[in-house]
């Protein structure tokens, strides 16, 4: 239906709906999912007057097509008093008036100043902990806020027993290295130059530390690689001394150090090394998906940077394996040995030991343009929507049947929606996000773990650890579809932040949301990521004219021409997209022909196949079960399987 019948529907049975009309801009050059402001008021003419309600956003010029009608939230009622008897009694009209609102052009003045207002806000959150880990734990790994002294992390982090700890190791300044892009975004490139030559001149890697591959990679790695592109970014002139790629030269040291990991029988790396003498004799072999198959974005920077294929052919070596080893349904489980390539952990979802795996896939493919990635991903991301999905949330099944699991909410699913964003699935982003925002006002802030089943949080995982990854959803939604509502949502989550996190010494993580009771530690992410989007939430200006992929651990790496590698001639079949040009049939990818199928429509001869589609089970849509149907290709909604045992959206009474 197009937007008027929508809305007319929408009156006729009294609900509240919004018909989100985007047509989303994937542009494999541009990265970055926008759409203008726009919006549709319906206006019912009654005997009390006018009865105004906001029903839609959608793009400034998008062609003409069917409308998905969600309900995120309740439609914005005015009323105004009629003029005289120009309305007679009784009588009841129906106007639609389409209001072309340009955020850019005639931006809502009010709107701005809140976002002002609360950008400022999230610079003083940054400074105050940026300020008190200079003071109290510089150039130690991070800040403890509530005794303000400090803990060089580097070697503890995924450590969950803290064995082998490193009895002369001093910190390595994780904290400011996660601090660099992020004094950038928020405009202090002094203190970024005094950051880089400090780094420049102290930061050493030969040291007798054991640390876990995935965690030094996304943290440290990545903020040099990140620093590193800004530093010597000819537009903005960050770094005014005598900058000579000191940070590059770090950087290039430590992949060195990471790649005795990769020797294995298998190309899996092990999660541990020690960066001065390798791996040890008695080191385990036990990995994770995320662990094995996250290492690409910054493995890959780095041999772009330096000329030297060796880092990002280890990473690709190990993502292939780890690739090969998926089950016939295209799912992974969570835990390997790198030794022998089996199985440990055969249930998995979209958290905890497998969430930036699928991240990385998507990313790689954007910033390097390797047709690879996206089949890869594709095939994964049509699994996890099959298998895992249920309704808004994120269920864990095992990979070897996909049946269910663990019914368990993880923060770390945050992230989910945001990645949607890229892939275009912004209807499913948005209900996902509207979920874990409803968990976020319950308790204040997220809790790690939350069984869904039983609707109470994990008696043993209660406490929240200042994560970005809500911030970082609501971040990329508000990008594509520039509804206020997730400025309320970042400002309430900078008001929780700030009520409950706030020390005199910094920002403390939280041990139990259900007291509020703290621990102390001040996570270098709360700066690299949570301060991060939060601040891009409310101000996007860095991203103004530029295109970034942002890591898992929040640094962005420019997405350049000169990276992209050309794409093959030919595309998995239903990967397609054909077009009619010069009489000639060509394929192309959907993200290389700037489109998002699953919210456009065929049209002059073109046929499109959604990134979330999944067919049913038999051609001819009958099913037994809820099994034998898949994800519909335009709403990205689960199909279920009819009395009359025929797959559809059919509504349940």
């Amino acid at each position: 239906m197009d937007a008027r019948h929508c809305a007319e529907d929408t009156l006729k049975q009294g609900i509240s709906v919004h018909c989100w009309n985007f047509q989303l801009l994937c542009s494999f050059y541009k990265h970055r999912v926008f759409v203008a402001d726009v919006h549709f008021m319906m206006v019912v003419v009654d005997n009390d007057g006018f009865n105004e309600k906001l029903l839609a956003r959608g793009s400034r010029n998008a062609p003409s097509q069917p409308q998905t009608c969600v309900a995120p939230r309740a439609p914005v009622r005015t009323r105004a008093r009629p003029e005289g008897n120009m309305v007679p009694r009784g009588f009841r009209a129906l106007l639609l008036m389409l209001l072309v609102i340009s955020s850019v052009s005639e931006p809502d003045s009010r709107r701005d100043a809140k976002r002002r207002l609360l950008r400022e806000k999230v610079r003083r959150m940054f400074y105050h902990a940026y300020d008190n880990y200079m003071t109290h734990a510089f150039p130690h790994d991070e800040l403890k806020p509530l005794t303000k002294t400090f803990t060089d992390s580097l070697s503890e982090l995924g450590n969950l027993k803290l064995e082998h700890l490193p009895q002369d190791y001093n910190g390595s300044a994780l904290t400011l290295v996660e601090s660099l892009s992020s004094l950038v975004i928020l405009g202090n490139n002094t203190e970024f130059e005094k950051a880089v030559f400090w780094l420049s001149e102290n930061l050493k890697f030969d040291i007798d530390a054991r640390i876990n591959l995935f965690e030094c990679n996304i943290r440290v790695l990545g903020g040099l690689v990140s620093a590193h592109i800004l530093a010597t970014d000819s537009t903005n002139r960050l770094v005014q001394g005598s900058y000579k790629n000191q940070l590059l030269f770090l950087a290039k040291d430590l992949g060195e150090r990471f790649l005795p990991a990769f020797d294995t029988p298998t190309g899996l790396p092990y999660a541990w090394i020690n960066l001065k003498y390798g791996v040890t004799a008695d080191e385990t072999t036990e990995t994770s998906t995320s662990g094995c198959g996250s290492l690409i974005l910054e493995m890959g920077t780095l041999s772009r940077l330096t000329g030297d294929p060796r880092f990002e052919s280890a990473a690709l070596r190990a993502l292939r394996k780890l690739w090969s080893m998926r089950s016939s349904l295209n799912l992974l489980g969570t835990t390997l040995d790198v030794e022998t390539g089996e199985w440990i952990e055969y249930s998995s979802g979209i958290g905890a030991g497998v969430d930036s795996f699928y991240e990385y896939l998507f990313k790689a493919y954007i910033l390097f343009g390797k047709e690879d990635y996206w089949r890869m991903f594709h095939s994964a991301y049509l699994a996890v929507q099959k298998y895992f999905r249920h309704g808004p949330w994120y269920h864990e099944a095992d990979m070897r049947t996909g049946k269910a699991t663990y019914w368990q909410l993880t923060s770390l699913q945050a992230f989910w929606p945001g990645l949607q964003v890229l892939v275009g699935d912004i209807a499913a982003a948005n209900s996902t996000h509207r979920e874990f925002v409803h968990v976020w006002k319950k308790f204040g802030v997220i809790p790690e773990r939350y069984l869904l089943d039983h609707q109470i949080i994990h008696p043993t995982e209660k406490y929240y650890p200042l994560r970005p990854e809500l911030a970082e959803s609501t971040f990329y939604l508000y990008q594509a579809t520039k509804d206020p509502w997730y400025i309320e949502v970042g400002e309430s989550m900078v008001n929780s932040l700030n009520l409950y996190t706030k020390v005199e010494g910094g920002f403390a993580s939280v041990r139990d949301v259900t007291t509020m009771q703290l621990e102390d530690h001040q996570h270098s992410f709360f700066l690299a990521e949570t301060c991060k989007y939060l601040y891009l939430l409310f101000d996007d200006q860095f991203l103004v004219n530029q295109n970034y992929v942002f890591t898992t651990e929040g640094h962005p790496l420019p997405v350049m021409r000169d990276w992209q590698e050309r794409l093959p001639e030919t595309f998995i079949p239903t990967n397609w997209t054909f077009f009619k040009t010069d009489k000639r049939t060509r394929g192309g990818s959907a993200m290389s022909l700037q489109l998002c199928p699953a919210l456009s429509t065929p049209s002059h001869g073109q046929r499109m196949e959604s990134a979330c589609h999944v067919p049913d089970a038999r051609g001819n849509h009958r099913c037994l079960t809820d099994d034998d149907c898949g994800i519909d290709s335009s709403t990205c909604r689960r199909r279920s399987c009819s009395m009359a045992g025929y797959c559809g959206l059919w509504l349940s009474l």
